[in-house]
């Protein structure tokens, strides 16, 4: 499988390639507003895309669909709950294929209600739900609410081995595994749903204390 995480501008935004090597048939994530690169990189491989999944509809996200759409002729994919404009509603469970490649859609409902990651042969893309260390911010009721358990009820029942490619280069390095964020990940390491909030309220004073950047 052909697959790159590519720097895309924005927040330190990345965007994805994932692409079958027999059939050159690919799959983008997450254009941001810096196409150019990842562009090249498609003609590259020789890709032709067949979706641009959007993992949620916030604007450093999806900046870059129009024009990888108007280069590629590809499919614009979010989820059905989603504003942003788009071809595919996707929902959990639906499954992309682009040759032998098939991307699996969780939805994970919390920084945005229309949040999903993307599972393509072992790796987990997984937009603004969690980072390397870190999760996505929400507010401190119903959004963190639904994010706990997007995290916990979905996300850390996949396989330890399953790799995390994050939305936006905000940990400590650029990917991880769903084993390693268990093990380290302050988050996931709090005993209930109160204290996961507590952590979000107090996180600035907690990077402070633990030297987190």
């Amino acid at each position: 499988m052909i697959f790159e995480q590519i720097r895309a501008g924005g927040d330190r935004n990345f965007a994805y390639i994932a692409g079958d090597e027999d059939s050159r048939a690919g799959i983008v994530v997450d254009p941001s507003f810096d196409c150019e690169h990842l562009l090249a990189r498609l003609r590259a491989h020789g890709l032709k895309v067949r979706y641009i999944v959007s993992t949620h509809s916030h604007a450093d996200h999806i900046a870059g669909n129009a024009t990888v759409k108007r280069e590629t002729g590809a499919l614009v994919a979010a989820h059905a709950s989603s504003r942003a404009a788009h071809d595919v509603s996707v929902e959990d469970g639906t499954e992309l294929e682009a040759g032998g490649l098939r991307a699996r859609i969780i939805h994970t409902p919390g920084h945005t209600l229309d949040s999903i990651c993307v599972l393509i042969s072992g790796r987990l893309l997984a937009g603004d739900t969690l980072f390397v260390g870190k999760v996505g911010g929400t507010d401190f009721g119903e959004g963190a609410r639904l994010e706990y358990e997007s995290l916990h009820r979905k996300l850390m029942t996949l396989p330890d081995s399953t790799e995390v490619w994050p939305g936006h280069d905000y940990g400590v390095r650029p990917h991880s595994t769903i084993g390693e964020e268990k093990l380290t990940n302050p988050f996931l390491l709090r005993a209930n749903l109160s204290d996961f909030i507590e952590l979000k309220k107090n996180w600035l004073e907690y990077k402070r204390l633990h030297g987190i950047k």
